[in-house]
């Protein structure tokens, strides 16, 4: 009888929570409440999960730098998202928990507010990222999907801002975006590779652009004049990142211990930095199980978590950078400077073909410790001609990078470049 509660509760949930169901009722809604303003006022965006990963602050502030006038900002918990203070007076956190991973009866009230939201919107983004083709989770992506779909049909000038698809996307996923591009998403890929991958899927209306962190226009230099402080004066160093995620798949201590003791050994002091901490996927715990284990002053660990800003100005000064987050290869990048990077959910590879840097996508499989270390002595040998190979590359990728901020529906013309502001945290 237990067991046939259980079976009975769960099916219940699973209905409640179906992305198709919500989408029916979403659009019988739509159907019979009041049209939409000829014209909004302000710009809407649908947050990533945020929360504890830096690359999706990193593409919401890419945002606000790159887009003027007021700002509301989706988000399921408040705290999942920071606003830095230069855009805090233009910018508004809408939280609505069930929107994107809730079910009925909540989802019905956050729907109606979305409504409301969209009545007065001027455009739509979807932060798209790596969180579209149901890598993660599949009725999540399918949601987002639909919730651009009803936004354009509402006649918003709806966006899936610069996101990346594996080739292997779950068939609902590929449906929902599928039906998405026909209402007239636009449907901005950030690489090559996955506008190759969603054009074998007939998915319609792709356009290629590149990651909107890109297009970043800040640099704090505070948090690099502090840890940086604790090496030699002028000593090289490498950056080197121990993701908690792949850490659920693949044993990295040991292989770390390969790369960091070659690191030494070619004269580089060895900075950990986390990039994500949070349940499940925690960087902060895999840097540290790798610290621990030495006592060597030349390997250093950053023990929390820096802004954006913080993270392009300390990648800056870095000799080299090994990850396995693919913002924070973004962000090295940016810098000009190589970012060895581990492979995951097949996203990684056409970031390095924008660059000609094929090479330095390298899969988390056992032994990728001395593959890694053979890969970053190439590097280091032949350091100037891979940064010129960046330095070539990467204007064409900013200017792609700001396609994303561009309304189709508007006579605004293409953002100018942009000036990367210089700033330091009071201390």
């Amino acid at each position: 009888m237990n067991s046939l509660k259980a079976w009975l509760r769960e099916t219940k949930q699973t209905l409640l929570n179906a992305p198709g169901l919500l989408f029916a009722i979403d659009r019988a809604l739509f159907s019979v409440l009041p049209g939409r303003k000829d014209t909004g006022r302000y710009s809407l965006l649908l947050a990533p999960p945020g929360g504890g990963n830096i690359g999706d602050q990193a593409m919401v502030e890419s945002f606000l730098e790159n887009t003027e006038g007021p700002v509301r900002i989706i988000v399921r918990q408040h705290q999942e998202v920071r606003i830095p203070a230069a855009h805090q007076d233009r910018t508004e956190c809408v939280q609505l928990r069930s929107l994107v991973y809730g079910g009925l009866p909540l989802r019905l009230l956050d729907s109606l507010r979305y409504r409301r939201l969209l009545g007065d919107a001027r455009s739509l983004a979807v932060v798209g990222a790596d969180i579209m083709d149901g890598a993660y989770n599949w009725r999540a992506s399918v949601n987002r999907s639909n919730l651009a779909c009803l936004a354009s049909r509402q006649g918003v000038d709806t966006r899936i801002l610069g996101f990346s698809w594996n080739g292997k996307a779950d068939p609902r996923a590929l449906a929902a975006l599928r039906r998405a591009a026909e209402a007239g998403v636009s449907l901005l890929l950030r690489d090559p590779v996955s506008a190759a991958r969603i054009r074998v899927d007939r998915v319609e209306g792709v356009t290629e652009t590149a990651d909107t962190v890109f297009a970043a226009r800040t640099l704090d230099t505070s948090a690099a004049d502090e840890w940086l402080a604790a090496l030699p004066p002028g000593a090289p160093f490498a950056l080197v990142n121990i993701s908690g995620l792949v850490e659920k798949k693949t044993p990295q201590t040991g292989e770390y211990r390969t790369l960091i003791d070659g690191l030494l050994q070619r004269g580089l002091q060895v900075v950990l930095l986390p990039h994500v901490s949070r349940p499940g996927a925690d960087d902060m715990t895999a840097c540290r199980a790798v610290f621990d284990g030495y006592r060597d002053p030349r390997v250093h660990f950053v023990d929390r978590l820096l802004e954006p800003a913080q993270i392009r100005a300390l990648a800056a000064r870095a000799r080299l950078v090994i990850t396995g987050r693919m913002h924070l290869a973004i962000m090295s990048l940016y810098s000009r400077v190589p970012a060895i990077t581990l492979a995951s959910q097949g996203k990684v590879e056409g970031l390095m073909q924008l660059f000609g840097l094929d090479e330095l996508c390298i899969e988390p499989r056992t032994g990728f410790g001395e593959r890694v270390l053979g890969k970053a002595d190439t590097v280091l040998d032949r350091l100037a001609e891979v940064r010129g190979r960046i330095d070539d590359r990467l204007p064409e990728v900013q200017e792609r990078a700001r396609l994303n901020f561009v309304l189709k529906q508007s006579a605004q013309k293409r953002p100018s470049s942009p000036r990367v502001a210089q700033v330091r945290a009071a201390q």
